[in-house]
C-alpha cells in the first residue's frame, strides 16, 4: 500500500509537471490575432492568420461554431465554415493545423505572420535542423539574420525553440524576439502546418553534458596574442619572447593584440620531448628565464600586453619530484610508472593531494607571478597520451588511488579552474566541448597544431586547420571560444596565408600569431594586423560539419552601416577553380542588384549576378563584401579587417542638400588606412578631408578610394576622427 501511494504521488507530479508546460492559445476575434503561451518558460507567439482564395477573395478565422471548442473556423465570404485551425499538442510542443471540411477541393494561400519571443533578451536566432544540401557555413555578427533560421536558442538556459514549416522566414528584431511568417498552399498537406518545439538542455542531451554558456560580451572581441611555440619551440628564451614583444607593441598592439604568452619555460624543457620538462615545479630553466616568471610577467606587462603562461600539469620528467611524492603517481601492475605525453611520470588524479598541489600551482602562477592567461595542456588530444583518453583506459583506472572514481578528468580541470581564479583566461589546449573542459574553460583547441616541431607549417597544415574549424564552429562563442592554433604567415606563400587568415579571422576565433615578427615583410605583418581585433560572431547552424563547405558567409548588422554581408569563396584544391553560391544560400534578393569588393585583392566590383561565382586561385580564397546597390554614396569596403564589417567607422551620414558624407573614423595608431565608398550615376567625388589626418582620392569608375594617413602625434588617442567628403552633380 505505501509503494502504490508512492508511486501514485510521483504519478500526479509528473502530470502537473507537463500539465504546466502545455501551451494556451487565445484568440481575439475583433483584431483576429491568436496567443500562444508558454508559461513556464516565458514564450510566447502572437500571430495572425489569413487565407487568399484566388476566386472569392479573403477569407477569415472566427471562434468555434459548434460544440468543439480547441478549435477555430474558416469562413468564406459567404459566412460558411470552409476548414479548420487546430493547435495540438504534445507537453512542450504544439503543432499547428489548417485541415479542410469535408473532401472541398478549394485552393488559395494560407499566410501567417506574428512575432515570437524567446523569452530572453539574450536569445539568438540559428539553425537547429542540418540538410544534406547545406553548401554554405553562415556566421552572424551584431545578431543579423542569416538565411534559413529555424529557431531561438537561450544559451543560458540552454534551450531551443525550433520551427517547422514550409516557406518559413525568421528575422531578428532584437530583444530575443523574432518576426515569423509563413506561405503555404492550402492543397498541399506538407505545408499546412506549422510545429513549434520547446527542447531543454538542447547542448546538454546532444553534445555538451558540462555545457555552460560562454561568456559572450557584444563589445569584447576573443582573446588575441603571440606565443613561441611554433617558432622557436623549445628554444625561446626570455629575451626573445620580450624582443618579440617590443615588435609586436609597435605593429600588432595599435589593432588590438592582447596577450603574450610564454611556451616551454620550466626546468628542462629546452629540448624535447615534451615527456622530460619539469613540468610540476614551478622552477623555470636557469638559462632561458635567469629573471624568472614573475620578472618576466611584469616586463610584459610594461610593454602593454597581459602575461600569458603555458602549462603541461598531468606529468612530469622530473625524477627527483617524481621520488619525493610517489604516492601521487601512477603505477602499473609491476609497478613501474605510467607515462603520457605530459611526462614520463603521469600523477593519479583520484588522490586528494595530488588535485589540492595542481590548485597550488595555478594559484601561484595566477596570484604571485601576475599571469592572466593560462594555455593548459594534455587535455583532451585523440590518444591515450592525452589524458582525458588515458584515465579511461580500464588498465589506467584500475591503478587508481580511487579505482570507482567517475570523473577523474573533471577533478583536474576543476582544480585548474580553482587555482587560476575565474578573472584569468582558461585556454585548454586539446580540449573539447564533449568534456568538462566546457564547464570550466573559456576557450578550447579545435584542432591538432598547426606545425610539427622544427618543421615550417605546410599547406596540409592549413586544410586541417580548416576542417577542425569547419567541425566544431558549432560551439564557438555558444559553449567556448573556439582556439585554431596560431596564424602563421612567414613560410606559406600569399594565397595559402590568407586563407588561414580568413579561417581564423571570419568567426572571429581566438586569433594568436607564431612567427618571428622581426623576418616578416610587410605585407605579411600587414595580413596579421587585418585579422586584429577578433569580431564577436556566432555560428548560424548549432550542429558540427563533417564536411568542409567551400562557401563561408558571415551577416553583419551594424549600428552605424546597417546591413552588411561578407562571402568568403575558398577554393581549398590543387588548381584554380569557379567557386559559387546561390542567392538563398547567401540569402540575397534575386530582384536586387548589388555590387562586391573584394578585400584581398582591394577591388571594387560594379555589378554582379546572382547565383554569385568567382574564379578562385588553387589554394586560395576571396573575401567579398557584398552591398545592395544605392543612389547615394555608401561605405562598400576597407584594408582594415578580412570580416568587411566596418569596425574602423564610428560614425556616416549622407547629406542631400549639401552633398556631403560626413563621418568618424578609428585609426589603428598611426598606420594608414584605405576606405571604399561607391559613387552614384551623376555624383563627382570632389575633395576630402580628416581631422589630424591626410586624405587622398582616387577614382575607380563607379567607386573612389581615400588613403586616409593619421598624424603620429595625435593618432595616439584611440578617439575618432572627423571626416568628411564633398560631391558635385
Amino acid at each position: 500500500m505505501f509503494r502504490m501511494k508512492n508511486i501514485f504521488i510521483l504519478l500526479m507530479l509528473f502530470s502537473c509537471l507537463c500539465a504546466e508546460a502545455i501551451w494556451t492559445v487565445s484568440f481575439n476575434e475583433k483584431n483576429k490575432k491568436f496567443t500562444l503561451k508558454n508559461g513556464p518558460y516565458s514564450i510566447e507567439l502572437e500571430a495572425t492568420f489569413t487565407h487568399e482564395n484566388p476566386e472569392s477573395g479573403p477569407w477569415y478565422f472566427a471562434q468555434s461554431r459548434d460544440a468543439v471548442k480547441d478549435r477555430y473556423c474558416l469562413v468564406d465570404p459567404k459566412g460558411d465554415v470552409q476548414g479548420y485551425l487546430r493547435f495540438a499538442q504534445d507537453s512542450d510542443d504544439v503543432e499547428i493545423l489548417f485541415i479542410h471540411r469535408t473532401a472541398q477541393n478549394y485552393g488559395g494561400t494560407l499566410k501567417m505572420s506574428g512575432e515570437i519571443s524567446g523569452g530572453e533578451r539574450a536569445a539568438i536566432l540559428c539553425r537547429a535542423r542540418p540538410s544534406d544540401s547545406e553548401r554554405v557555413l553562415n556566421l552572424n555578427l551584431g545578431g543579423a539574420d542569416c538565411p534559413n533560421q529555424d529557431a531561438l536558442f537561450s544559451p543560458e538556459r540552454d534551450e531551443i525553440l525550433s520551427i517547422d514549416a514550409k516557406n518559413m522566414t525568421l528575422k531578428n528584431l532584437g530583444g530575443g524576439r523574432a518576426e515569423l511568417s509563413v506561405c503555404s498552399d492550402v492543397k498541399s498537406a506538407e505545408q499546412s502546418s506549422v510545429s513549434i518545439s520547446l527542447k531543454k538542455d538542447w547542448f546538454k542531451k546532444r553534445y555538451a553534458p558540462y555545457f555552460k554558456a560562454a561568456k559572450f560580451d557584444e563589445g569584447k572581441p576573443a582573446p588575441s596574442g603571440w606565443m613561441s611555440w611554433n617558432t622557436y619551440f623549445d628554444k625561446a628564451t626570455a629575451e626573445d619572447n620580450l624582443s618579440e614583444a617590443r615588435i609586436g607593441k609597435k605593429y600588432l598592439k595599435p589593432f588590438g593584440c592582447e596577450y603574450w604568452s610564454i611556451e616551454s619555460w620550466q626546468e628542462n624543457s629546452d629540448k624535447l620531448p615534451v615527456s622530460k620538462f619539469h613540468n610540476l615545479n614551478l622552477k623555470p630553466n636557469p638559462s632561458q628565464f635567469p629573471e624568472g616568471m614573475k620578472k618576466l610577467a611584469e616586463d610584459i606587462r610594461s610593454l602593454g600586453f597581459k602575461p600569458g603562461i603555458w602549462i603541461a600539469p598531468f606529468a612530469t620528467g622530473n625524477a627527483e619530484f617524481y621520488n619525493a611524492h610517489k604516492d601521487w603517481f601512477l603505477h602499473d601492475a609491476d609497478g613501474n610508472p605510467l607515462s603520457c605525453w605530459n611526462g614520463i611520470y603521469t600523477l593519479d588524479p583520484t588522490n586528494d593531494e595530488v588535485t589540492e598541489y595542481m590548485e597550488k600551482l595555478f594559484k601561484t602562477a595566477a596570484n604571485e607571478w601576475g599571469y592572466e592567461f593560462f594555455k593548459i595542456d594534455g587535455m583532451s588530444g585523440r590518444n591515450k597520451g592525452y589524458c582525458a583518453h588515458m584515465f579511461e583506459r580500464p588498465e589506467v583506472r584500475a591503478a587508481f588511488k580511487n579505482p570507482d572514481c567517475k570523473n577523474p578528468f573533471e577533478r583536474c580541470v576543476a582544480a585548474f579552474r580553482r587555482g587560476i581564479g575565474n578573472d584569468s583566461y582558461f585556454l585548454a589546449c586539446q580540449g573539447h566541448l564533449t568534456g568538462p573542459d566546457a564547464a570550466y574553460a573559456d576557450a578550447a583547441r579545435s584542432g591538432a597544431d598547426i606545425v610539427s616541431p622544427n618543421k615550417p607549417v605546410m599547406w596540409k597544415n592549413v586544410l586541417n586547420q580548416a576542417v577542425c574549424t569547419a567541425n566544431q564552429l558549432f560551439g564557438h562563442n555558444i559553449s567556448m571560444v573556439l582556439d585554431p592554433d596560431t596564424l602563421l604567415v612567414k613560410d606559406l606563400d600569399a594565397e595559402q596565408a590568407r586563407v588561414s587568415a580568413t579561417v581564423i579571422a571570419l568567426p572571429g576565433q581566438l586569433t594568436f600569431f607564431g612567427d618571428k615578427l622581426a623576418g616578416l615583410t610587410p605585407d605579411k605583418m600587414k595580413i596579421l594586423q587585418q585579422t586584429l581585433p577578433p569580431v564577436r560572431a556566432r555560428p548560424s547552424a548549432l550542429y558540427p560539419y563533417f564536411r568542409l563547405p567551400e562557401v563561408w558567409a558571415l551577416s553583419i548588422k551594424s549600428e552605424v552601416l546597417g546591413s552588411l554581408k561578407t562571402v568568403a569563396l575558398f577554393n581549398f584544391s590543387d588548381a584554380d577553380a569557379d567557386i559559387s553560391a546561390s542567392a538563398e544560400e547567401l540569402g540575397l534578393n534575386k530582384e536586387k542588384s548589388y555590387g562586391a569588393f573584394e578585400f584581398w585583392t582591394q577591388t571594387p566590383i560594379e555589378d554582379i549576378r546572382l547565383p554569385f561565382a568567382w574564379k578562385v586561385p588553387a589554394r586560395g580564397v576571396r573575401v567579398f563584401g557584398i552591398f545592395e546597390k544605392s543612389d547615394i554614396p555608401r561605405w562598400i569596403g576597407s584594408d582594415r579587417h578580412i570580416s568587411l564589417s566596418g569596425m574602423e567607422i564610428a560614425g556616416l551620414k549622407w547629406n542631400a542638400d549639401s552633398l556631403k558624407l560626413t563621418g568618424k573614423i578609428l585609426f589603428p595608431g598611426d598606420f594608414p588606412l584605405s576606405e571604399f565608398f561607391s559613387l552614384p550615376q551623376g555624383l563627382k567625388v570632389v575633395s576630402a578631408r580628416c581631422n589630424n589626418a591626410q586624405a587622398e582620392i582616387h577614382s575607380l569608375n563607379s567607386a573612389f578610394k581615400i588613403s586616409f594617413k593619421p598624424d603620429s602625434k595625435k593618432a595616439q588617442d584611440h578617439s575618432p576622427e572627423d571626416f568628411e567628403i564633398s560631391f558635385s552633380r
